[in-house]
């Protein structure tokens, strides 16, 4: 199975942070899976770093360097992606949710027949198949 990480499971993965729940542990650890990690990852942690460097102390270099070394693939941003981004609805009723770096990663993993794994309730309320909570 191909399991797009979201960025702060990406990172506790990479940390082996204990906030990383059990559920993505074994998935990540699962050698019959495919993780990936999408290249808007290293672009939002370096923006975090840049802004706020004691609450971001890793940059986008970093990161992309421990992803290398852990064996994940890269995933870039195709036009695809970004079209689909006109598929995405959520209730209306739902809390707002306004992060644009998530709702690329979640186009991604539609268009290419991934799990977007995260530990964000918000991202729920999409209601796509691809939005693997844990």
């Amino acid at each position: 199975m191909k399991l797009l990480l979201d960025t702060h499971i990406l990172l506790w993965a990479l940390s082996d942070d204990p906030a990383l729940p059990a559920t993505a542990r074994k998935m990540i650890i699962n050698p019959e899976n495919e993780i990936y990690y999408s290249i808007i990852s290293p672009w939002e942690v370096e923006i975090k770093h840049l802004s706020h460097p004691e609450q971001m102390s890793i940059d986008a270099e970093k990161l992309t360097i421990y992803c290398r070394e852990a064996g994940f693939f890269r995933l870039p941003v195709y036009e695809q992606h970004i079209m689909n981004l006109q598929k995405l609805q959520r209730p209306e009723n739902a809390p707002v949710h306004k992060d644009p770096f998530d709702r690329i990663m979640i186009c991604q993993a539609m268009e290419e027949s991934m799990l977007f794994v995260t530990h964000d309730k918000l991202l729920g309320d999409y209601h796509e198949p691809c939005i693997y909570m844990v």
